[in-house]
């Protein structure tokens, strides 16, 4: 990964620097175009007055969105999988040990 550099991102009209490798640059910029947009949403469909406001609001929807879909949690499907590595290794290390 690249050494970190800053970049400029724009929300609600007001530019803000931002570190990041030259590989998350896509990423971060999406996501700033994609807070953006929700905060201009925010901004003309409500009475939320104030930037801070807006953007706490706008990170509120995000997150409830993002839990909504099932995105935060996926611990039991890890669990699980790690358990299937675990049995496979262990099968594996059983057969070696067999072999002496």
């Amino acid at each position: 990964m690249s050494a970190p550099r800053n970049i400029e991102i724009s929300l609600l009209g007001r530019t803000f620097k931002v570190a990041c490798s030259k590989e998350e640059e896509p990423q971060l910029l999406a996501a700033a175009e994609y807070l953006d947009s929700k905060m201009r949403d925010i901004r003309e469909n409500s009475k939320v007055i104030g930037v801070e406001r807006i953007a706490m609001m706008a990170g509120l929807n995000i997150a409830h969105e993002l839990l909504a879909k099932g995105g935060v949690s996926r611990e039991p499907e890890y669990r699980e999988r790690i358990q299937s590595l675990e049995s496979m290794l262990d099968q594996v290390l059983a057969d070696q040990n067999a072999l002496f």
